[in-house]
């Protein structure tokens, strides 16, 4: 690529320069200028890269930008929870694209570098086609958790703040990292799990949620009117100040969803912003029992009913305890040892000539 340049640099010479200072100079516009710029086109790309990235992690961090897609909702967009969340991930997902474009821009450098001095760099290509396979065979879990946690940090699968259900864990996610994850369940405890062992995700709180209430009443009841006084429970709640925020879509009651054995079970769903189900659920079962209360609604009870036979009259009729049985004389019971020894005595005394004297 440089021939040129040094071939005419080289004709310019004078004829009183020596052939060693052409040399000199040859060498020097050859394999150093290459050099250069070689090291100097992959100082660009990195830099661009290196704003491309920044770029990119910004629009995350602000929510103008999604990786992952998903759908937004007006309460959470100014949520701390939500910040933090967009933050880190944006940090993470910078932190890594920016190792590793460097990584992969250095390495070529090098050996392109090496490559242009004259060293053979196929030694080279082979150690790092063994040590990737070594790397491979060793390190299978942990590749497979950054693999994994990067995925799932570019998909937006969950984030800080979200309830979350891991299948061997559940809770609130308080950090995620491209090899563990760390969320809080209801009592407290903290768990971490690896990304690489995480088969499904259940986020319960990404774009909006469902308040779900069954509602039990007794069999006697009129299920038309129990259904007016649940909706009617539902659209006031939706209607406050106080909770119209949390609730967004109008409510439904879907009917009858059981027959139980105590009673029937009717269903009213209510459309929420995320992680805000379970307390409009709280307060519409503290209305929904004043409503019933007041409207003279039965809650069942558990109901068993218990059937008495009376069997008298189909069994045999049975003697009395010690009775005889029908045909059979009856025998005197046996005498005990001391009527035996009574009678003995009596009959001695009758014998006796002298009994009355």
């Amino acid at each position: 690529m440089l021939d040129p340049i040094t071939d005419a640099l080289s004709g310019v010479t004078t004829g009183d320069a020596t052939d060693g200072a052409g040399a000199v100079l040859r060498f020097l516009l050859d394999k150093p200028l290459k050099v250069v710029v070689v090291l100097l086109v992959c100082f660009v790309a990195r830099f661009l890269l290196m704003r491309l990235i920044g770029r990119v992690a910004t629009g995350i961090a602000t929510g103008a930008g999604k990786l992952g897609g998903g759908r937004r909702n007006g309460l959470l967009e100014s949520s701390p929870l939500l910040s933090e969340r967009r933050q880190q991930r944006a940090e993470t997902l910078a932190s890594v694209l920016k190792s590793t474009v460097t990584f992969v821009i250095g390495v070529l450098a090098v050996l392109v570098v090496l490559d242009t001095i004259g060293i053979s760099i196929g030694p080279f290509l082979a150690s790092a086609g063994i040590a990737g396979v070594a790397l491979g065979f060793g390190a299978q879990a942990l590749v497979k958790d950054f693999l994994s946690g990067f995925f799932m940090l570019a998909e937006d699968q969950y984030g800080v703040g979200d309830v979350v259900d891991l299948g061997d864990a559940s809770g609130t996610v308080e950090a995620v990292g491209l090899r563990v994850t760390r969320l809080r369940d209801v009592k407290g405890t903290v768990w971490y799990v690896r990304n690489g062992e995480i088969l499904r995700v259940g986020n319960q709180s990404q774009g909006w949620a469902r308040a779900v209430v069954d509602v039990a009443v007794a069999y006697g009841e009129d299920l038309t009117r129990a259904q007016e006084v649940l909706l009617r429970v539902a659209e006031q709640l939706a209607g406050e100040e106080e909770w119209s925020e949390l609730v967004i879509d109008a409510p439904e009651v879907w009917g009858v969803e059981q027959m139980a054995a105590d009673g029937i079970v009717l269903r009213v769903v209510v459309k929420t912003a995320p992680l805000q189900q379970w307390a409009v659920q709280r307060e519409l079962n503290r209305r929904i029992k004043g409503a019933f209360d007041a409207e003279g609604i039965e809650f069942p009870f558990p109901q068993r009913t218990v059937w008495l036979r009376n069997d008298d009259e189909r069994r045999p009729q049975q003697r009395p305890a010690g009775a005889p049985a029908a045909g059979v004389t009856p025998q005197p019971p046996p005498r005990s040892e001391a009527d035996v020894a009574a009678a003995d005595a009596a009959a001695a005394d009758a014998h006796n000539p002298h009994r009355g004297l």
